[in-house]
């Protein structure tokens, strides 16, 4: 059977809660819900208010890890700094995971360039995970979803070197760009087994720039806002995207594309789709 992905054009929190609801898995335990705080200065992130009703439901608490270059996240302090002065801790319980030492490693049988992860330690104590994603570019993956939460965005300040240096963390601005793409895809699936499908994904394709939200001075958004996706595949969610990306007519397409494929975006999806924790294979399924 082809993965369920749900999908409305209607962009509001209500909808996302609505969709989440139809996907049909309840998260239980202690849920850890994955957000981007937001770079200071970036006018694309989703904010804590559009998230509200979906993590409210699930009793979920706000967990982020710090950043590997300068900015306004990437020390323990700057970062919670940051994530009060955007409101986060205004509406949730929010949990820096790697804000104290030291790592939690998670190993990856079979990965393709890496063999183990490190994320914040504090993720030990979580049971399930709700991924809730910006989609939109990146000036190094292409784009950003649901599996660049899962990978980059779950790993620690070290992690994210590691990841991005392929191993080598003093190489993480210098690696080969295929092997970052691809030890992104081992990354996520080393959380994906630590979870054990305790998993739900929301892909909100709304304030689509080519820029991520990790930048202080990113772009506008380039093209009109698609809508939400929900489903419980981070390869089908991230495919989806992409999918209703190239089917669009806006006139901005083109410039996001050219992003994307400048970066080679897909290829994270398919390296996460031959490490077979997720398929490119999904049904769209249109909610009004």
């Amino acid at each position: 059977m082809k993965e369920k992905v749900y999908f409305s054009g209607t962009i509001t929190p209500e909808k996302v809660l609505e969709l989440y609801k139809m996907c049909g898995k309840e998260l239980t335990g202690r849920v850890a819900v994955k957000v981007h705080s937001g770079e200071a200065g970036n006018q694309n992130f989703l904010r804590p208010e559009f998230w509200k009703p979906v993590i409210d439901h699930v009793g979920g608490t706000v967990v982020e890890c710090n950043t590997a270059y300068k900015g306004s996240r990437n020390t323990t302090e700057k970062h919670l700094k940051t994530i009060d002065e955007h409101g986060w801790s205004r509406y949730f319980q929010v949990d820096l995971l790697d804000g104290e030492g030291p790592d939690l490693e998670l190993p990856i049988p079979g990965g393709k360039r890496i063999d183990k992860n490190f994320v914040g330690k504090n993720l030990a104590n979580y049971d399930s995970l709700l991924v809730l994603s910006h989609f939109k570019g990146h000036p190094m993956g292409g784009f950003g979803g649901a599996i660049k939460q899962l990978s980059i965005g779950i790993a620690s300040s070290y992690g994210k070197a590691y990841i991005h240096g392929v191993g080598k963390p003093k190489k993480m601005w210098k690696s080969d760009h295929t092997a970052f793409l691809e030890a992104m895809a081992d990354a996520a699936y080393s959380v994906t087994e630590y979870f054990q499908g305790n998993i739900v994904y929301v892909n909100v394709m709304k304030n689509m720039s080519v820029d991520c939200d990790c930048c202080a001075v990113a772009e506008d958004p380039c093209m009109r806002d698609i809508g939400i996706l929900v489903s419980l595949d981070p390869v089908a969610i991230d495919q989806a995207c992409l999918d209703l990306v190239y089917a669009s007519d806006d006139p901005g397409r083109d410039h996001l594309l050219e992003r994307i494929e400048s970066k080679n975006g897909v290829h994270t999806v398919e390296a996460a789709a031959e490490l077979g924790f997720g398929s490119r294979e999904y049904e769209l399924i249109k909610i009004e």
